[in-house]
């Protein structure tokens, strides 16, 4: 057990192979990507509303039905949807920013190690930016206001599939940047198996 954890070690140290650089450095586009597309998809319909709304979530902003979903939530005393509120998105272009820099560095001169530093980033990242998503859901529906017009249970919003909230029926599901960010994770584990794999076929015994 100790051999094999002295061959693991001494592994990490050693570079990476090309093909695997040559992946890290066609990453970046989906990383890119990633800032201008839509993370995350919410739609809402309901009687009075057949075509549905709309929210789209990026990176850096809301777009969509923002003016109508806000006027309904001051019906139910929810917070609007705004910059204020919604300051939890400035980082994470921030975030996907550092991601392309230590990207393009382990690229350039990086090792094995450097390549699994990279890898916890990133799972890091996600489920940080995940469990913030899910906490401000969470807030949205239980801070509300007590002296709003029409007085409901606090609630937790849909997070992933569907869900009926009062007689809108919602859908909460990741859009294209998601997808783009989970197509750089799967390069990222394709890139850390082929170096582990050479790796510990050059290790000594």
């Amino acid at each position: 057990m100790s051999d094999l954890f002295h061959r693991f070690d001494r592994a990490l140290a050693g570079p990476l192979v090309t093909r695997s650089r040559l992946l890290l450095v066609a990453l970046v586009a989906p990383l890119a990507l990633a800032l201008t597309a839509p993370l995350w998809s919410m739609q809402f319909r309901a009687p009075q509303y057949p075509e549905g709304l709309e929210l789209q979530i990026f990176a850096h902003t809301v777009t969509g039905d923002v003016q109508e979903i806000n006027t309904l939530n001051h019906y139910i005393g929810m917070q609007r949807i705004d910059r204020a509120a919604l300051s939890d998105l400035d980082w994470l272009p921030f975030g996907i920013g550092v991601l392309v820099l230590l990207c393009l560095r382990v690229a350039a001169i990086g090792n094995l190690r450097a390549l699994v530093d990279l890898t916890v980033l990133f799972l890091y990242f996600s489920a940080f930016s995940f469990a913030r998503f899910v906490y401000k859901l969470y807030v949205f529906g239980h801070e509300l206001d007590p002296k709003a017009a029409i007085t409901i249970d606090p609630f937790m919003p849909g997070v992933l599939g569907s869900k009926q909230i009062a007689n809108f029926a919602t859908t909460s599901l990741p859009a294209s940047g998601s997808l783009w960010l989970a197509l750089f994770g799967l390069g990222l584990a394709a890139a850390l198996a082929w170096n582990l794999a050479a790796a510990l076929r050059r290790a000594p015994a």
